[in-house]
């Protein structure tokens, strides 16, 4: 039987058996997770592409759905090796695909229809009007972006696509960038945030110069960090 539209549903991260099983056992409806291509963490904990039946079956048998995030962009030159992905977690029995790319959207709705297709944070999804522009790519659900505050999020309450469900996260450590669209990473170490090569350079220690002087921070030195929890929680 479908959810009924009003419950909500736990989703929890899982990269591996482990966090798999401990996922299932405290009572997640879903859970989440990367290939070793084509997610936005790779360099994580991953499943690999023969995980996945095994997968499936282990979840499906306990009423637990299973999520795989494809949440980078896609260039032209990867699209054969894309399909062939989608085409696998499609044949295991996956229940969605996570996307940011709005071409991949696409190839998901005409390449592999048995994959629910769910808009990513990456999407940066952040008004009624970002939504009904999602929703035209043919998304079943949509996670909106993680810098929404409440207030914000009740505006989602009068989109034209009422039926359509909302994921926010509530838990778990937060990128500074806005909706993990980070450029920092590849300007200072040649990696790519939004390929799933994030250097963190939001965690490093920092020097402060103003007005051409050093300032002493003392011991508060990463300051990103610092600007993070000043932030305006869900």
């Amino acid at each position: 039987m479908p959810r009924p539209l009003h419950l909500p549903e736990l989703l929890s991260p899982a990269g591996n058996w482990e966090c798999a099983r401990a996922a299932v056992a405290n009572g997640a409806d879903a859970i989440y997770y990367g290939l070793p291509k084509f997610n936005a963490r790779m360099r994580a904990d991953n499943f690999t592409a023969d995980d996945l039946p095994e997968l499936m079956r282990f979840l499906h048998k306990h009423g637990v759905k299973g999520y795989c995030a494809f949440n980078v962009l896609i260039f032209t030159g990867e699209l054969a090796d894309a399909e062939t992905q989608l085409r696998a977690l499609e044949s295991a029995g996956v229940d969605a695909v996570i996307v940011q790319d709005l071409g991949l959207a696409r190839m998901v709705k005409a390449l592999t229809p048995g994959l629910r297709l769910h808009a990513s944070t990456q999407m940066t999804i952040t008004s009624p009007e970002g939504l009904e522009l999602a929703n035209t790519l043919g998304i079943d659900q949509a996670v909106l972006s993680r810098e929404l505050s409440l207030r914000e999020l009740e505006r989602f309450k009068a989109n034209d696509s009422p039926q359509l469900p909302l994921e926010v996260f509530v838990h778990g450590a937060l990128c500074v960038a806005y909706s993990g669209q980070c450029l920092t990473s590849e300007s200072l170490g040649r990696r790519s945030a939004n390929r799933g090569e994030c250097a963190q350079a939001c965690r490093m220690p920092y020097e402060m110069i103003v007005d051409g002087e050093l300032r002493d921070l003392g011991d508060k030195r990463y300051l990103s960090l610092r600007s993070h929890h000043r932030r305006r929680p869900l």
